[in-house]
């Protein structure tokens, strides 16, 4: 049921004295994009009548064909909270169409609703997806800018005055749950500086949403409070770098569709199935769910995130993981993720590559029960298990090769971003980083 009418959001605007809307949409790296109107153009915009330059956008349209459209989600107007109270400031996210009133192929959002959409003609009424966002408050300069020095010298679940970042943290909270979030958790993680807001898991359009809202709310919090909040997977050497972990779960009937009291660890035939999916489609949707030089810094051995692809129920080593509970909360997560991906493409990868494995009944192999990082090369030789690509042109070359991966994004987002992503590498191929010149400027 939807949240909000048409007639609903011009009555809050005027009761609210909002003074300005920000229609908000993405580029094909889930970059946020905005066109601020003033509430005098509200009308026009819910009447789908707002025009923007797609030639601009990453990803987009060439400029012989630049004129698109934006039409507001109304259920995503929320007022935003740390803006002035005279003359507030609200958004909606928008889908972005054609001048024709065809959906755009090349808007994220639509690429995620067609996975949905998919789910749903298989019988899935719902499907829930958490996010874990991991996130570092850096200091900043005299002048403002970031530096490394992180905001403190904490780990995981300290608390003040070893934490310094939670007031920070608090006013996020606070923030975000003025836009309507369910927090569940807020924290210090495991590496300096570090920390992990949590909020309830809804649809995952919804939760794709979420997340960038929830990245925007971070970030502006942080800089109220002369910080710099960053989402970049790897930041500092030596540490744990920031994760997303990403929880599904799927209803059908209205039924978890992943439970089975019946089964010797509580999971359908459906779940084993989409667990094969994830397991057999994950290196080719790496550069989705990882889609920068930077996300493979983070895969490595020794920092508790993932390289190796197998599952488990028992332990958190493995790719994919079962939570221990059970009856309708019972859910996989999946490890890899981090939080410089585009939430509607790597959303819309591993729903597909799920589904995927439902729909060819994909078993996966047996469960790794053991720590991943203590086998022996010999011993995941014998189990079957390989890692994840190592480097972004690894996974480029993956995604490239997978008819599977085409399939999800549509033509258009497949050929953009495989082309964005080679200059990425290309250009960072041809760095000279700080770690080479340490290495070699006075050795050879």
């Amino acid at each position: 049921m939807a949240k909000y009418t048409r007639e609903d959001i011009i009555r809050i605007v005027k009761e609210e004295d909002v003074k300005f809307i920000r229609l908000q949409f993405t580029d094909i790296f889930g970059i946020l994009k905005n066109l601020a109107i003033p509430a005098s153009q509200l009308e026009k915009a819910l009447d789908n009548k707002i025009m923007f330059d797609g030639c601009s956008i990453e990803g987009f349209v060439r400029i012989e064909e630049s004129d698109m459209y934006l039409r507001p989600d109304l259920d995503t107007f929320v007022i935003f909270p740390w803006r002035p109270q005279v003359g507030k400031v609200a958004r909606m996210i928008c889908d972005v169409y054609n001048p024709d009133e065809t959906p755009f192929e090349g808007d994220p959002r639509y690429v995620l609703k067609r996975i949905l959409a998919k789910a749903k003609s298989m019988g899935y009424d719902t499907v829930n997806v958490g996010p874990e966002c991991e996130f570092f408050l850096f200091l900043t300069d005299s002048d403002g800018n970031p530096t490394l020095n992180t905001h403190d010298k904490a780990g995981y679940f300290d608390l003040g005055p070893v934490d310094l970042g939670e007031n920070a943290r608090r006013d996020m909270v606070i923030a975000l749950e003025e836009m309507g979030f369910e927090v569940e958790a807020s924290h210090h993680e495991g590496a300096p500086g570090q920390h992990e807001i949590d909020f309830k898991y809804a649809d995952a359009l919804t939760t794709a949403d979420a997340i960038l809202t929830f990245k925007l709310v971070v970030k502006t919090i942080a800089h109220k409070h002369g910080l710099h909040a960053s989402f970049m997977p790897k930041p500092i050497y030596g540490i744990n770098g920031s994760g997303m972990h990403i929880n599904i779960s799927m209803h059908k009937s209205g039924k978890n569709a992943f439970y089975d009291e019946n089964d010797k660890i509580g999971l359908s035939q459906e779940a084993y199935w989409f667990i094969g999916g994830l397991v057999t489609h994950a290196r080719e949707i790496a550069a989705l769910t990882n889609p920068i030089v930077n996300s493979y810094k983070r895969l490595v051995p020794g920092y508790e995130a993932p390289v190796y692809i197998a599952w488990s129920a028992g332990n958190r080593s493995p790719l994919i993981r079962i939570p221990v509970a059970r009856g309708e909360n019972t859910r996989i997560e999946l490890r890899c993720p981090d939080p410089s991906c585009n939430p509607y493409l790597a959303l819309a990868g591993i729903l597909a590559a799920g589904l995927d494995g439902i729909e060819k009944k994909i078993n996966p192999s047996n469960p790794t029960n053991v720590n991943v990082f203590n086998m022996t090369d010999e011993q995941m030789k014998k189990e079957g298990i390989i890692t994840l690509p190592q480097s972004l042109r690894e996974a480029i070359d993956e995604m490239k090769s997978s008819s599977f991966v085409r399939n999800v994004l549509g033509d258009h987002i497949f050929e953009k971003y495989i082309e964005a992503k080679n200059k990425e590498w290309e250009d960072y191929r041809k760095q000279i980083t700080p770690w080479e010149l340490k290495q070699y400027l006075t050795k050879y």
